[in-house]
This record gives C-alpha cells, sequence and structure tokens, in this order.
C-alpha cells in the first residue's frame, strides 16, 4: 500500500489574486490591492506616502488607497509640491490638502522655488525639484507612489522617439525605482487614464487641475492635447500597444545591463575603468559599458555625440594626454589607464568655506557631492582633547607647505604621492587653525594633533566625495 493511503489529500489555498487580470477593463480598489501585492509583497506595516497633485489620476490612486489601508494594515500620507509657477498654484495646493482630509489621509504642502541650469528645460527642471523635494521629506523605509498610467507611458515613449532615444529611454516609465534613496512604485502603470477619470467622478471627488497642464509650451503637453488624440483616432488601443513595446525594450535593456555588468567586472579598478580593458570590445559593447557604468555612478547619462566621443578617440588617446569629456552633470577623465567617471566640478563641489564647529556637527558639507567629518573613534589618530574648535574650511590656492617632523612638505606633493589626480585636487578641503593647516582632508594630519598612547579622546577624519 502507498504511503500515502489513506490521508486526505492536502488543501490547496486559493490564490485571491488569480482572478484579478494584470490589466483590468475597470479600475477598483480590489485591482489596486493584488497589484500591490505583486509589487511590494503583503503592504501590512507598510508606510505609503502618495505624490499627491490633486489631479485626477492621484485623487483616483490615493482615494483607492484610503478605502484599502485599515483592511491591508499599512500607513498612508500624501505630499503636494507646489513650484511656484502660478499665482494660483496656492489656491491649488489648497484645494489638494481639502480633499486629502476629504479622504482622511494626512497631506503636507511642500513649497519649492524652481531653478534652472542653462539650456535647461523649464518642465525638466519642475521635474527633477519636484522629486528632490519629495525625497528630501521621505522617511526610511516609507514608499512613494506615483500615479503614473498607461497614458503617460505613451506620451514618454513618443518623447524619446523625438529625442532620438537608445533602448533605455524607450524603454519607458519603469513600475519600481528610487529617489531619495527610497523606493518608488508606479502601480497604475496598467490603467487608462479614462479609467481613473471614471472611478473619480463615480465617488463625486473634485479634483483640481494645475494649468500648467494646459501649457503648450511644455513638449508633453502638446503631446497630450494635440497628437494623441488624432492618434486614438485612428489606433484606439494606442497607449496600450506603446506599453507592450515599452515591456519588450525593458526586457531587452535587462539583458543589456546583464552584458554590461560582466564586462564592467572584467575592467574594474575600484570605482573606475581600465582602458586596456575597455580597447579589447567593440565599439557596441564599449558604449553598453559606458552607459550602464556611467548611471551606476549616479550621473546622469551623455548624448549620442559625447557617447562616441568617449568609447573612441578618449580611449584611443596617448597614456599621458588625459583627455576629458563634459556633459551637463557629469565629466568624464583619463589618466593613464584609468578611467573615471564624476560629477561636474561645478556641481560637485560648492566649495562651502567657514568655520566648522566640529564639536557640534560632525560632518561639515562641501557641496552636492561631497563632505568632511570627524567621527568619534577610539583607535582613531586624531588627539580630539588637543584640536583646535572650530577649524576654517578652505582649499588649496596654489604654494601650500605642510609642516613634517623634517621640514616641510609641498601640498602638491602629498596629493601626487596619495594618488589625487589633478583635477581632483582642488576640491580636497584644507583644515587650519589661524594660518597653519591642521590637516589635509583625511590623508594627512600635523603632528602636534596626532593621538599618542595617552590620548583620552581620540576621533578619525572622514572625507566622502559622494554619499
Amino acid at each position: 500500500m502507498s504511503r500515502t493511503a489513506g490521508r486526505a489529500a492536502p488543501t490547496r489555498q486559493p490564490n485571491r489574486d488569480a482572478d484579478i487580470p494584470a490589466t483590468p477593463s475597470r479600475f477598483e480598489a480590489r485591482w489596486l490591492a493584488a497589484r500591490l501585492r505583486s509589487l511590494v509583497g503583503a503592504p501590512r506595516g507598510r508606510r505609503l506616502c502618495v505624490a499627491f497633485s490633486g489631479g485626477i489620476d492621484s485623487t483616483a490612486l490615493l482615494a483607492a488607497l484610503a478605502t484599502l489601508r485599515v483592511r491591508l494594515g499599512f500607513r498612508l500620507r500624501a505630499l503636494h509640491v507646489d513650484h511656484g509657477l502660478y499665482p494660483e498654484s496656492e489656491q491649488w495646493a489648497a484645494a489638494a490638502a481639502a480633499l486629502a482630509r476629504r479622504l482622511r489621509v494626512p497631506c503636507e504642502v511642500l513649497r519649492i522655488r524652481v531653478r534652472r541650469a542653462r539650456g535647461e528645460s523649464l518642465e525638466a527642471a519642475a521635474r527633477d525639484a519636484r522629486y528632490q523635494a519629495l525625497g528630501s521629506q521621505l522617511e526610511p523605509g516609507e514608499l512613494l507612489l506615483t500615479a503614473h498610467q498607461q497614458d503617460d507611458q505613451l506620451e514618454t515613449l513618443l518623447l524619446a522617439l523625438m529625442r532620438g532615444s537608445g533602448v533605455r529611454g524607450l524603454a519607458g516609465i519603469g513600475e519600481r525605482g528610487t529617489v531619495g534613496g527610497v523606493g518608488l512604485l508606479r502601480p497604475l502603470l496598467p490603467i487608462a487614464r479614462a479609467q481613473l477619470e471614471h472611478y473619480v467622478r463615480a465617488r463625486g471627488l473634485i479634483c483640481s487641475e494645475d494649468r500648467s497642464n494646459a501649457d503648450e509650451r511644455f513638449d508633453r503637453n502638446y503631446l497630450r492635447r494635440q497628437v494623441l488624440p488624432r492618434l486614438r483616432a485612428r489606433w484606439p488601443a494606442a497607449a496600450a500597444l506603446a506599453s507592450r513595446s515599452a515591456s519588450h525594450l525593458a526586457e531587452a535593456q535587462s539583458l543589456l545591463d546583464q552584458m554590461a555588468r560582466h564586462a564592467s567586472a572584467l575592467a574594474a579598478d575600484g570605482s573606475d575603468l581600465r582602458v586596456s580593458v575597455l580597447r579589447r570590445l567593440s565599439m557596441p559593447e564599449r558604449r553598453n559599458l559606458l552607459r550602464s557604468w556611467i548611471s551606476m555612478q549616479g550621473l546622469p547619462l551623455p548624448d549620442h555625440r559625447r557617447l562616441r566621443e568617449m568609447a573612441g578617440p578618449l580611449l584611443a588617446a596617448r597614456a599621458d594626454a588625459s583627455p576629458r569629456i563634459a556633459w551637463r552633470g557629469g565629466e568624464l577623465r583619463r589618466h593613464g589607464d584609468r578611467l573615471t567617471a564624476m560629477v561636474s566640478p561645478s556641481a560637485s563641489v560648492a566649495r562651502e568655506t567657514g568655520l566648522w564647529n566640529w564639536r557640534k556637527e560632525r560632518w561639515w558639507p562641501l557641496g552636492r557631492a561631497a563632505r568632511i567629518g570627524l567621527v568619534p573613534d577610539r583607535h582613531g589618530d586624531v588627539d580630539l582633547e588637543s584640536l583646535p574648535c572650530p577649524l576654517r574650511v578652505g582649499f588649496r590656492r596654489g604654494g601650500e607647505r605642510l609642516r613634517e617632523s623634517h621640514g616641510r612638505l609641498a601640498l602638491k606633493d602629498l596629493l601626487q604621492a596619495r594618488g589625487i589626480e589633478p583635477w581632483r585636487r582642488g576640491a580636497v578641503p584644507l583644515l587650519c587653525a589661524g594660518r597653519r593647516i591642521v590637516a589635509v582632508a583625511d590623508l594627512w594630519l600635523d603632528a602636534k594633533y596626532r593621538a599618542a598612547g595617552h590620548a583620552r579622546e581620540r576621533g578619525r577624519l572622514r572625507w566622502r566625495l559622494s554619499d
């Protein structure tokens, strides 16, 4: 007799999400609950924050989440960003906050100022400022949810085509991402805008549309108002088909990233790349690796022309030429056999000089992507009892000399001996007491302030070029 004979067959647990389609014909809270479970697992105990404009899309998302929070056991709040670009923006912010109160969801209004870099569109500057503001307000472990939907994906794909984007750009909007170091979710991507509009109107919710959404100076608005109605008249399923294409391209990009990671492991020299290894790759392989590697450094991608220069002339240059290619927000430098990607000096170091009270502030900011810190460490080499406070933070001007027991050491020689590339030397912070240089970042410390065996209070300097 079989060992299992006479035993009751195990009860198969029903999959409560199995009958919920990935792309529904109607948006409802039950579908959103299944979607959340597919993206993050069980939502119980999670903290969710909605980027809430007060428009139709984000209102549908917030309202549906509000009906689910008790049953699914997550915490919910909203953030509204007031860009201040129109006189009515305060009214829109007040209307969004009132609508969130009606849904019994806490809502905070973030007022920001949009600053444009030279050559940057107002649309891009506003988007960057918005995400920066949202990211700064998120708590560790919290998830930010945005209401991007199927029609947004179509618009993004068309805009990418008009910019001549490659596979990464044409992959469109991803359902997952990060902002400010925390998770970002876009659960509504399979949903059409018309479905969200029906959901909102059926519940009698009054939305406030930002007037900027009707401003056809912005490329996305022009597409939305002038181009997409004609596309849908001819091809009613345009948004769904574009989403399918974006999904295929995202899959292709995933394979390209996998290839780039393999090549990067072979070429890696710390956070840099070895030019000799890159030269052995074909041109398409080089460009694919450079795109992936630059993106992993947290830098914006360069345009197609500069990328071709990087993969060709820059790698072919003489070893002693030290060529450089810069683009908005990033810079690529070659030093011998090493290739370094970095934030543009104008963006990376704000050269924030001043008096640093290191006993009250452990870290001193040096710009968007750098800082100097003095952290307690019982094995540290800094004698905190003898170290002056405050210290003046400054930067190299040229000709500085450091006090050594055997005489004087040129700062230039120290930086060269420590392997600091010439283009980074101006960003190395100097800590001074009066006219005396006490420390050079975490590279050198005056012997007068080095901890001896009897030192009771010790610390260690830490210089960070990026967070």
